[in-house]
């Protein structure tokens, strides 16, 4: 959205983006920002003038202002716009007290009503309607059969689905790094332990190298997990870690705090996509010889998990020319002109806490 204040047109913007000029312009009417008493852009002592600064100048569009209203509008329950009709509703209400489901109102109103299209509903508004508890106040969901019935149990766990905020995919991220030809992009997932317990590992792994890090986590958060991400990547030099692709868990909901404290990026690979991270579960599995899915972390130290890490890194790989991974992450990193001395010396700078 930058590129309105190049003097781009809608239009321009809309072709650049393969969208229609209506999203476009829909989108920058949802997501200006207006300067008002309430953000407390106006003078406490003139209400009506407002404070200096070019950003108080006009109304501009805001990404992050955009995707908070979205988020706030998908959780704000709608009522069928249909259902405002008196005559619709009355029809259909007497329809749910005679035992009808949805489908069947669905097909009969057309025969019923064939010259009225304002007399039309989709069966799925109908569920819609019934489920969320905009019919008069009254519980309708008494009148559809029993295998009808427990369609708000499932909304409920949908509803509850935990958002990233400002997410950015896979499809952004530069070209050069999917040809793992570039040093200092990794790869991040999480290793469940069996339950009960709840301590698990965060995995991360050097695309280029295949060198994997990994760090016990007391519990699969977003918290715990944002200070294992810290931890690992607080180890390595600043020329040596760029960005990192994860998966769409909950537990990288803070990934904004890591990346701004080390300066790095965070893309997301697409949804029920594993082969996008595919050096991530190659690593995995070779943690999982040592740690099975049956296994329990309840008694894992560190200390015996970064025995299992050198291990790995200690094995010859046929694709790094039969080199090991610690063999090509130090030649990579005598390129950026650092020694490993100096790499221990801030290893041991940061401290896991």
């Amino acid at each position: 959205m930058l590129r309105f204040g190049d003097h781009e047109t809608i239009r321009q913007v809309a072709r650049q983006l393969h969208r229609s000029a209506s999203t476009i312009s829909r989108e920058l009417r949802r997501g200006l920002w207006f300067a008002s008493n309430g953000n407390e852009s106006y003078r406490p002592c003139h209400p009506g003038r407002l404070k200096t600064g070019a950003w108080t100048a006009g109304p501009f569009y805001s990404a992050l202002t955009a995707r908070r209203k979205a988020e706030a509008r998908s959780r704000r329950p709608r009522k069928p716009g249909r259902m405002m009709d008196a005559r619709l509703h009355a029809w259909v209400a007497d329809a749910l007290t005679r035992g009808w489901t949805p489908e069947l109102i669905e097909g009969r109103l057309k025969p019923e009503h064939p010259a009225d299209p304002s007399m039309r509903i989709g069966h799925e508004c109908l569920h819609q309607w019934i489920h969320q508890g905009h019919a008069d106040g009254e519980d309708r969901r008494r009148h559809p059969p029993r295998a009808k019935r427990h369609r708000t149990r499932r909304a409920g766990r949908r509803a509850g689905r935990v958002t990233i905020p400002m997410r950015v995919p896979l499809a952004l991220r530069p070209r050069v790094v999917d040809h793992r030809g570039s040093f200092g992009h990794y790869e991040s997932d999480t290793v469940i332990a069996s339950a009960p317990s709840r301590r698990c590992v965060g995995a991360r792994v050097e695309r280029k190298t295949r060198k994997p890090f990994a760090r016990l986590i007391e519990s699969k958060s977003a918290p715990a997990t944002a200070r294992a991400e810290y931890a690992i990547h607080s180890r390595i030099p600043a020329a040596a870690r760029i960005d990192r692709t994860g998966d769409n868990g909950s537990e990288s909901a803070l990934h904004r705090l890591v990346d701004e404290a080390l300066g790095m990026l965070t893309y997301y690979a697409d949804p029920y996509s594993p082969w996008q991270r595919a050096s991530n579960g190659n690593r995995n599995g070779m943690i999982r010889r040592y740690l099975p899915e049956h296994a329990s972390l309840k008694n894992l130290t560190q200390t015996e998990l970064d025995d299992i890490v050198t291990g790995i890194n200690d094995t010859p790989m046929k694709l790094l020319d039969y080199h090991t991974p610690n063999e090509a992450w130090q030649e990579e990193i005598s390129k950026l002109g650092l020694s490993s001395n100096q790499t221990s010396q801030q290893a041991k700078r940061c401290t896991y806490k």
